[in-house]
């Protein structure tokens, strides 16, 4: 009877047991302090310590944000971006020492060739790059997790300059803990200090919840937390990439050459493809300048150039007749969104006749390797409308209102100039793809930029031409430009499904470089 009652006891008590050998495993508990003194709504930082509130989340961002806890890609784009490629070169050399090494020191190594002698001034790929490739590879689990918490703080092994704006700015943290790089008369020492905040917790901060990834060294606020909750890199590598539609906050402007997560692998295929790439870039270079559009097509679809373009029905007729016809006396206005510097070109190639581009800023060696004419522009409406118009009554004539380019689908204010010029307007979509380089810069070297787009394997470009839009009212009297302007745009959004902005140059360069977009002659030449 005795054994009975014993064994019927812990049968009841098993489930106790349970969930204290749980709890004992995987949370850290500590006393909580009183701080009744200090009512705080938010995390705040006062003298030295960091003040969180209750139903906090801290958040472990490599290990619970985002879909893998390696950090090898962020720092081969640091790397790339603002030191050179040979450093980016560097770092994959020596990836496999950082793999047989601890993961603090393999860190210290990674941050020791990547910013070892960078300015500290001119560091702008934190905002302007990296902020992509976080958002796009940021798990919708754990970001589910992250906003149903009423305050946030974000911990990173990595450098505080490359997580700090992304995670305030897109994911609304409000405090980021991270690692300060030193620094010597205003340059990188490649060295970090390791911040060691000391936390006061408010009287019912029992709600403060971590989140982090097995295998991972946490950051001693963790201890602070009622429950740590983690998730192996197995379970984390079947969480789903959060889509597009569910961005906290809209991703339009970003910067960079690299179209990919350069992840070791894909970094090793890059630089084995880079000799190969620059020869053919040089080679479609040369094709698209000495031969005419029939042939250089042609051997550019051999090369892997893919390109496609449609025409209305109605519109094709029109260009049938006009091509047996005398050459009229005024040329068409062609508008069409900006992708990159090849958009006039690719549009020329669907007329098959040559036309003429304007820009507000080409480097005399694009404008020396364009097989059409282009014309500068000088920011001053009255003598731009008058270039614009001699121009057009010599010939056909492509504009990009939006007067910069944008790789996201999205479209910049279009200014209301054209409106002016002509008549009739044909409205041009184009969609550039590119699987390894992107073809557009903001704080690089312009005169690259055709050069890197023709490097990739396979570029795409896709141009449609839209029914022509009449400037004219059937009593004679012409439409405001500005409301042209935005009829335009509508029409090439809604033809791409693109969402159109009232965004327009001077805030895509203040976000990305920190100025107006004014392009300095070194990057021009």
């Amino acid at each position: 009877m005795p054994v009975k009652s014993f064994l019927s006891f812990l049968s009841l008590s098993r489930p106790f047991f349970k969930l204290l050998l749980t709890n004992s495993f995987q949370h850290r508990l500590k006393p909580i302090q009183n701080i009744s003194k200090h009512p705080s709504v938010s995390p705040i930082q006062e003298n030295g310590f960091l003040i969180l509130p209750s139903q906090t989340l801290i958040i472990d961002f490599e290990g619970w944000l985002l879909r893998s806890s390696c950090t090898f890609p962020y720092f081969i784009v640091v790397a790339f971006e603002s030191c050179s490629i040979l450093r980016a070169l560097l770092l994959l050399i020596i990836y496999p020492i950082v793999c047989c090494l601890n993961s603090e020191a393999g860190l210290k190594l990674m941050v020791m060739v990547c910013f070892f002698g960078s300015r500290k001034e001119k560091f702008r790929v934190a905002g302007a790059v990296l902020s992509k490739l976080f958002m796009e590879s940021v798990a919708e689990e754990g970001f589910k997790v992250l906003i149903n918490g009423r305050r946030r703080v974000g911990v990173s092994k990595m450098p505080k300059i490359m997580v700090e704006s992304f995670l305030k700015e897109y994911l609304d943290i409000d405090v980021v803990i991270g690692r300060e790089l030193k620094e010597f008369c205003g340059f990188y020492t490649g060295l970090m200090e390791r911040g060691q905040e000391e936390v006061m917790i408010s009287s019912n901060g029992g709600d403060i919840l971590g989140f982090g990834c097995y295998g991972e060294d946490h950051h001693n606020l963790f201890s602070y937390c009622k429950e740590v909750h983690r998730i192996s890199e197995s379970e984390k590598s079947m969480w789903h990439q959060l889509p597009r539609e569910n961005f906290p906050k809209s991703l339009i402007f970003h910067d960079g050459r690299i179209a990919f997560l350069p992840a070791p692998a894909a970094t090793l295929a890059m630089f084995i493809w880079l000799p190969f790439g620059a020869t053919l870039s040089i080679f479609r270079h040369i094709n698209g300048m000495f031969f005419p559009y029939y042939i250089s097509f042609l051997i550019g679809a051999l090369t892997g150039i893919v390109y496609r373009h449609s025409k209305p029905a109605a519109q094709t007729k029109v260009h049938e007749q006009v091509a047996i016809q005398p050459k009229p006396s005024c040329g068409r206005l062609y508008i069409c969104n900006h992708r990159t510097l090849l958009d006039p070109l690719f549009i020329s190639a669907c007329l098959n006749k040559q036309v003429t581009a304007v820009v507000y800023s080409l480097s005399r060696v694009s404008e020396f390797l364009s097989p059409i004419k282009t014309a500068r522009l000088t920011r001053n409406k009255e003598e731009d409308r008058e270039k614009m118009k001699k121009l057009l009554e010599h010939g056909d004539l492509v504009i990009c209102p939006e007067g910069t380019t944008c790789r996201e689908p999205y479209l910049l204010r279009f200014s209301p100039l054209f409106a002016e010029l002509a008549d009739e307007i044909t409205p041009v979509a184009l969609t550039a793809e590119g699987t390894m380089f992107y073809g557009t810069t903001a704080c690089g070297f312009k005169w690259l930029d055709s050069f890197y787009f023709l490097m990739n394997p396979r570029p795409k470009y896709v141009v449609q031409l839209l029914e022509e839009i009449s400037v004219v009212l059937d009593n004679g009297k012409r439409h405001s430009p500005c409301e042209m302007a935005n009829r335009v745009q509508r029409e090439i959004g809604r033809c791409l499904g693109f969402k159109c902005t009232t965004l327009t140059r001077k805030d895509k360069y203040q976000m990305l470089a920190g100025n107006d977009g004014i392009v300095q002659e070194k990057h021009n030449a």
